[in-house]
């Protein structure tokens, strides 16, 4: 493309819009789809250059997200997956395939990790940690010692927006959790949960 052709000038505008709304780039029209293409190429190998990830094939990951996976708390993320603008990704993480993550979404794996199904769609400023810190009196919390259980989320889930879910939470295969829940305990296959603490009121095998 030149810099005479009358597409250029949207190219920042399109590509501000696909951080946000990254399922635009599968929809993409055969004039975008080589620069487009080019661009993810050239971010995605510079992320896996610069962190310890692993990416699979035809995904979008906006490079204004904030993605980061020293040795040891590897990032893998499946293939037919997206990550939009704004989140926070701090490994230990394993996604599946076609995973999605909206924008301002915060995910710190701690020690053990987070595992999320495929398929799973994660609404946008929902945030996981799988780590905690200790409450004795004897020490300022900063201090206390860190734990670490774990998130473990099921295939085909999906999270709501602005949903909180707390270290050592499986979330069961199908499930749905209503906007603005908090998560603090397990949640069975096909349950749907909402509130804070996120309670059981309804079954998704029941929705027509």
């Amino acid at each position: 493309m030149t810099e005479h052709d009358p597409l250029l000038k949207y190219r920042e505008q399109h590509k501000h819009r696909l951080n946000y709304m990254p399922w635009l780039y599968w929809r993409l029209k055969d004039k975008h789809l080589t620069w487009a293409r080019a661009w993810q190429a050239e971010y995605q190998a510079y992320l896996q250059d610069m962190e310890d990830i692993e990416i699979g094939e035809n995904c979008f990951i906006s490079p204004l997200a904030h993605i980061f996976a020293e040795r040891g708390r590897k990032i893998k993320i499946g293939h037919h997956c997206f990550i939009a603008a704004d989140c926070v990704l701090h490994g230990a993480l394993t996604l599946g395939d076609e995973v999605a993550i909206n924008h301002h979404c915060t995910l710190d794996g701690g020690r053990v990790g987070i595992q999320i199904g495929s398929q799973t769609r994660i609404a946008a400023y929902s945030h996981l940690y799988a780590f905690n810190h200790g409450m004795k009196m004897e020490h300022s919390i900063y201090q206390q010692a860190v734990t670490s259980k774990g998130i473990t989320i099921g295939r085909d889930v999906w999270i709501g927006a602005d949903v909180g879910i707390v270290d050592g939470v499986h979330i069961g295969d199908y499930a749905v959790i209503g906007m603005n829940s908090m998560v603090t305990k397990h949640v069975p296959d096909y349950a749907m949960v909402a509130g804070n603490p996120a309670q059981v009121i309804g079954d998704r095998r029941h929705k027509k």
